[in-house]
Formats: structure tokens, C-alpha cells, sequence
């Protein structure tokens, strides 16, 4: 048996089995900075400026440059660096069917904690025109009900003295910036691409307020200059499984230290607001809009809220992956409920969408057993997304004088979650930031029932409107009593 090629930009011309950049990778330059180089970036972002490098010779000058920020980055670093910035995707279609191919808009990878000053030069050099963000929800670091920037923050207080190495990616922007403004080259655009409601707008407030706090007249300068253009971005990508490597180098006989796997389903709805020029990113199938928030709204409503419906109901009953649960018709029945009763009327118009056909589509993207997604993904820095994607529909439920008790019902499986064990008994493994804090409310609300949800920077004025707590204690003392199986049908009735 012939051993795997090593990818790197040598065995390109080895390669035969799979689609491999079909442009010259020596002639690209980074004209993209991007933050948080993870599965999610590299199946999609990535892919759309691959399709643009590959289809328009011009283009060159938009390759990406990778940075991680976090220690735990230092393995993308390991993995992407001997490959010349090179990776596998491969999409995974219901019926089994299989597609890899080599991606090759990463054109160089910096771990920032090896060379700080080599990041902050990259952002300052002329030829970069965008800095891209994935860095998670919590990557923000503001308030999801008060909005508010979050200036105690330890790094954030380290970056704001004078002189720090930047441990933090506003620190490593802001500094960026005004270095720009002093040598005279024009602001870069911010586009940030995590899941959050107006994610420019928050990109906005927050990047403003750390650089109002270093430098008031910097400030004043992004403000006057630099773009923050809103997005909405959708492709279901798991963690990349422990065989996933092996499969690939069996299949396609190419070695990838660290594959991505992801559902043939892609989209990307992005806010024609740039400051500095941009690719053509609606030659590679993006759509460039003049306003993102009717799909923005969609897709965290309907799908990432239907992400956290779905997962904190299935990790209670024991499975483990996203398909097996998406195919329980008590959790699929909760689900298009969810979605048609109680998300879809908090939803704006969406042009050229038919809402019908999206959730649809959702329910079979959910059930697609090639990808093993699983529950502990979906449910994982939960204190994160249940705060940006199901308490709004809540919130706006409420307002609008209707109900979720569906939703209610899913905080409350969240609550039990977090007490640590299954309806089986089995343990729930934690994996989330404020864990050991969730877990103290979820037992204190045993006596003081509203305990976990009274925090204002979680859940805003929730534990104050009976609309809420009527159904999420119903649904609590439900689950704790009778289980989860019991409770989903009492609720569906």
C-alpha cells in the first residue's frame, strides 16, 4: 500500500484524486487578516475566498493570514504551518456520499504569544484591506442583555496599560490602527462573522469602547474610518472526529494533520459596507445585501436557537449525536414547533426566503447522520448562545403580548442540565466558561427556584415576567420529577 502524501504546497502536483488549488498560491498575498482560524472559518469563510482565488487572477491580492490568540491555538500553528497554510474539507451528504478537496486561501499562519509584533505589523501593512473575525460568541466580551462592553475583564485591563503586549484582539486591533493612522495608510474593515445578532454593530460598540478607554482621539479616528459591516453565516461544521484523518489519507491518500469536515449546505449573507475595497464576494455565491438583519434574525432564531432546543432536551435523554436526536419524533415535533410557533413570529420578512421551506430544510440539515454532529457541541458555552439566540425570542414573545413556553421549557433543560447528570443518571461532562457558577444556581434554584435565571447579564428581566416563569418553573419541577420524556409530551400536548 502506498504511503499518504504529506500536504504541503510541494505535493500539490501528487495530488490526484482530489481538487487541489488551481492557482498560483505564490502569487497571493494577504489582503485578509482573520481571527480564529477553527473548523468553522476554514468550511466556510475560507472556501468563498478559495472559490475567488481560484476563479479571478486579479484577485490575488485577497489571501488570508490565520492568527490564534489563545495558547490552545498553538495546535492549528502545528498543524497548518509545515502545510503551507493548506487543509482537506470534506462535505459529507446524507446518503454517505463523500467530497474532499485541498483549500488554499491560507496563505500563513501566526500564533500571536510566539511574535506579537509580527501580528500588529500584519494588521498595519498596507495590503490589508479586511480583518475577518470567528471568535466565538464570548469573543465579544460584552453584556447580551445590557450590551455593555465588559472593561474589568483582566486582559482587556492589561491591554489598556500603556506599552502592553496585547493579549486580546481589540488590544492587537486597536494598536494596528493607530499605527495605520499614524503612517498614514487607510483603516482596514472589521468584518466579523460569529454568530450574534448585528454582529458588526456589536463589533462596533465594543471595538469603539476599548479604543475609547486606550485613546479617546484614536476613537475618534476608527469612528470616522473604520467599517463594520454586519453578516450572517451558516454551514454546520462538528468538531473534526478522531478518524477523520485516517479516512481521508485512506480515501484520497493525502495526509492532513488536522482535516475539516462540514454539510454540503453553505450560506453567507453579507453587508455591502466597506471601507477599503473588498473581493468579489458575490462571484464565489455570497450574498451582498444592503441590509442582513432579516436573515440574520432567520438563521440564529430558527437554527442556532433550534441548535440549543434540540441539544439540552437530547443531552437529558442520553444521545450523543445530533441525527439520532433530530430523528426522536418527540425532539422533532418540539423542534418544528419551536421554530414555526415561537421563533417565526419574532421574525422580519426575509427577501427571496420561503420560511416553510427553510425550516424544512433545517429539520433534514439536523438529521443528517454522515456529519455525527453531536449534543455536546450543540450544548457546550451554552451561557454564551442561550443568552444571544433564545432569550430574545423570548424577550420579543413576551413583549409582543404572546408566550414561549417551548422555549421557557428548553432554559429549564438547561438548568437541569447543568445539575449534572442525566435522566438516566449518566454524568453531564460541563463545557462552559462559567460552569461551576451554573451548576451553584442550578442546585440553589432546588430551594430558590428562580436562582438561576435572576442574573440580568444572562437572561435580562426574565425572572420578573410570569409570561417566563410560569412555564419555566412548570417545565423545572417537570423535569426533575418526571424526566424528560414525560415533559416533552406534556408540552407538545
Amino acid at each position: 500500500m502506498t504511503a499518504p502524501i504529506a500536504l504541503n504546497q510541494q505535493a500539490l502536483p501528487l495530488i490526484t484524486d482530489v481538487a487541489v488549488p488551481a492557482y498560483d498560491r505564490s502569487a497571493v498575498r494577504a489582503g485578509i487578516v482573520h481571527f480564529g482560524v477553527g473548523g468553522f472559518h476554514r468550511a466556510h469563510q475560507s472556501v468563498y475566498v478559495d472559490r475567488i482565488l481560484g476563479a479571478d487572477p486579479g484577485a490575488a491580492g485577497w489571501g488570508i493570514c490565520g492568527v490564534g490568540l489563545r495558547p490552545s491555538d498553538a495546535s492549528m500553528r502545528d498543524a497548518l504551518v509545515p502545510q503551507d497554510g493548506l487543509y482537506t474539507l470534506t462535505l459529507k451528504h446524507p446518503d454517505g456520499a463523500a467530497e474532499t478537496s485541498v483549500v488554499g486561501s491560507i496563505i500563513e499562519y501566526l500564533f500571536a504569544p510566539d511574535d506579537p509584533e509580527a501580528v500588529i505589523e500584519r494588521l498595519a501593512a498596507p495590503e490589508v484591506r479586511i480583518v475577518s473575525l470567528t471568535i466565538t460568541e464570548g469573543g465579544y466580551n460584552f453584556s447580551a442583555t445590557t450590551g455593555e462592553f465588559d472593561a474589568e475583564n483582566p486582559d482587556v485591563r492589561h491591554d489598556l496599560k500603556p506599552g502592553a503586549v496585547p493579549r486580546t484582539v481589540f488590544g492587537y486591533v486597536t494598536e494596528a490602527l493607530r499605527r495605520r493612522r499614524d503612517r498614514g495608510v487607510p483603516a482596514f474593515t472589521v468584518m466579523s462573522c460569529d454568530n450574534i445578532e448585528g454582529n458588526g454593530h456589536v463589533a462596533h460598540h465594543t471595538f469603539g469602547a476599548f479604543a475609547r478607554l486606550a485613546d479617546p482621539a484614536l476613537a475618534d479616528w476608527i469612528e470616522a474610518h473604520v467599517r463594520f459591516p454586519n453578516s450572517m453565516v451558516d454551514r454546520i461544521t462538528p468538531a473534526t472526529p478522531a478518524a477523520l484523518r485516517g479516512e481521508v489519507a485512506a480515501r484520497t491518500g493525502v495526509d492532513d494533520r488536522w482535516p475539516v469536515v462540514a454539510e454540503p449546505y453553505t450560506q453567507w449573507v453579507l453587508e455591502d459596507a466597506f471601507g477599503h475595497g473588498r473581493p468579489r464576494f458575490e462571484d464565489a455565491g455570497v450574498q451582498v445585501v444592503d441590509d442582513v438583519a432579516p436573515y440574520e434574525l432567520m438563521k440564529l432564531r430558527l437554527l442556532n436557537a433550534g441548535h440549543q432546543t434540540l441539544g439540552h432536551f437530547a443531552r437529558l435523554l442520553g444521545y450523543e449525536y445530533v441525527h439520532d436526536a433530530a430523528a426522536d419524533p418527540d425532539i422533532r415535533e418540539l423542534l418544528r414547533r419551536y421554530m414555526q410557533d415561537e421563533a417565526r413570529p419574532t421574525l422580519r420578512p426575509v427577501p427571496g426566503m420561503d420560511l416553510d421551506d427553510y425550516i424544512d430544510t433545517l429539520l433534514d440539515r439536523f438529521s443528517n447522520p454522515a456529519i455525527a454532529d453531536t449534543v455536546a457541541r450543540l450544548c457546550q458555552d451554552a451561557s454564551d448562545r442561550i443568552p444571544k439566540w433564545l432569550v430574545p425570542v423570548i424577550a420579543s414573545r413576551l413583549d409582543d403580548g404572546g408566550s414561549a413556553p417551548l422555549a421557557a421549557a428548553v432554559v429549564a433543560a438547561w438548568t437541569r442540565g447543568c445539575e449534572g447528570v442525566d435522566d438516566t443518571g449518566a454524568p453531564i461532562v460541563p463545557a462552559d466558561r462559567a460552569a461551576e457558577v451554573l451548576a451553584e444556581r442550578a442546585e440553589r434554584s432546588r430551594t430558590e427556584p428562580l436562582a438561576f435565571v435572576a442574573v440580568p447579564d444572562l437572561f435580562g428581566d426574565l425572572a420578573d415576567r410570569p409570561g417566563f416563569t410560569r412555564p419555566y418553573l412548570a417545565a423545572l419541577v417537570s423535569l426533575r420529577e418526571r424526566g424528560a420524556r414525560a415533559t416533552l409530551r406534556e408540552l407538545l400536548g
